[in-house]
């Protein structure tokens, strides 16, 4: 199967099934001599792993992270960093009774008709919990980035019709409350209208917002490798996202150039921007402000309500599906997005790091 690795210079190859023995990722190109733990690792994991509230799945999985190779007392060695996390949870048998059926929403059919097979387990590659393995890959992506004074938020800005709302914007409250939001009512209406879609055997979707910091301008390419199109690819390769905003995003199309263009402006021997429309990225090269980046993640598609179907066989029929199943994936995908940004920018820096004559003398010159 190709398709399972991402990035030029940091590069991640993700690999595992759900119900298999369990999934992991490789990551190379992470420069030698980074602390490393696998403790630092797990902070991150943990945020996205299942059973932590009643509006996720309750499969219960410790989600544990082992370091296989690339670290060597406490730092790593440049060489290929190999992490495993095993699964201990699979109830296969909840899939049963779907195994030659299509989901609706899912890659079932999809998947079938490019390989000839599914993994009806959960759906096998296609499972939510590939993430682990760009979640522990962009742990370590992150700590590189912090290293430079690149700090990377993630948190969920919306579920189904509730918002969060600036004025109470709180970042303590992205991991204390069960959905991800910053803002502390709005998590309570938002748990509210989770309660009213479970009740009725219902999902629902919402809109997750990144926001990254200390972004040096000059990281991406003009054409083929713009930043904004590779974060674009890596946010949409989640699963569940269905479409990717840059700053103002969809919005631009309803403005005037007068109103949407940002004026630069000095600030002492700085150059800045007044405004941020374009989210930190102008000609798919980072501009030194926030790069500001929305995932609208559509409704967990396993529901309890009876859909329409077809099977293997080309007949048609109804499934209720069962099993453990998040009613809204938004939550623990918030992580996977700020991993996903956290690899795309650090590979963009690890290219740029070749932009230049003075870059590459100031690396080798004696």
């Amino acid at each position: 199967m190709a398709g399972s690795t991402l990035g030029i210079i940091y590069r991640i190859t993700t690999w595992g099934e759900s119900h298999g023995a369990g999934l992991g990722v490789i990551v190379d190109g992470c420069p030698a001599g980074l602390p490393l733990s696998a403790n630092d690792i797990q902070l991150y994991l943990d945020r996205r792993k299942p059973g932590q509230s009643r509006i996720a799945t309750p499969r219960r999985e410790a989600d544990e992270v082992e370091i296989l190779s690339g670290i060597f007392e406490g730092k790593t060695t440049g060489t290929p960093i190999s992490l495993l996390v095993r699964n201990t949870s699979q109830h296969s048998g909840d899939y049963t009774e779907i195994a030659e059926c299509y989901r609706p929403g899912h890659a079932d059919y999809t998947f079938d008709q490019k390989y000839g097979f599914r993994d009806y387990r959960g759906g096998g590659r296609s499972s939510g919990r590939e993430t682990i393995g760009r979640v522990a890959a962009g742990a370590i992506a992150a700590k590189v980035l912090k290293e430079f004074g690149i700090t990377l938020c993630a948190y969920t800005k919306s579920i189904g019709p509730i918002s969060i709302h600036p004025d109470s914007f709180d970042p303590a409250a992205i991991l204390e409350t069960p959905t991800a939001m910053p803002d502390r009512d709005a998590s309570a209406q938002a748990e509210k209208f989770l309660a009213d879609c479970m009740s009725n055997y219902d999902s629902a979707g919402g809109v997750i917002e990144c926001v990254a910091d200390g972004v040096p301008a000059g990281l991406g390419d003009p054409v083929f490798e713009k930043l904004d199109a590779n974060l674009a690819k890596a946010v949409m390769s989640i699963g569940a996202v269905k479409a990717v905003e840059i700053g103002d995003g969809i919005e631009v199309s309803m403005h005037h150039g007068s109103t949407n263009n940002d004026p630069f402006r000095l600030e002492g021997k700085q150059i800045v921007k007044s405004s941020n429309h374009a989210g930190g990225i102008l000609g798919g090269i980072s501009d030194g402000s926030q790069i500001i980046l929305r995932a609208h993640v559509k409704p967990t598609p396993s529901i309890f309500s009876p859909q329409d179907t077809v099977n293997r066989e080309g007949k048609e029929t109804q499934i209720s599906i069962k099993g453990r199943h998040d009613p809204v994936i938004v939550p623990r995908a918030v992580v996977v997005v700020e991993s996903m940004t956290a690899i795309t920018l650090l590979d963009a820096l690890l290219v740029n790091a070749g932009a230049k004559m003075e870059h590459l003398k100031a690396i080798y010159k004696s």
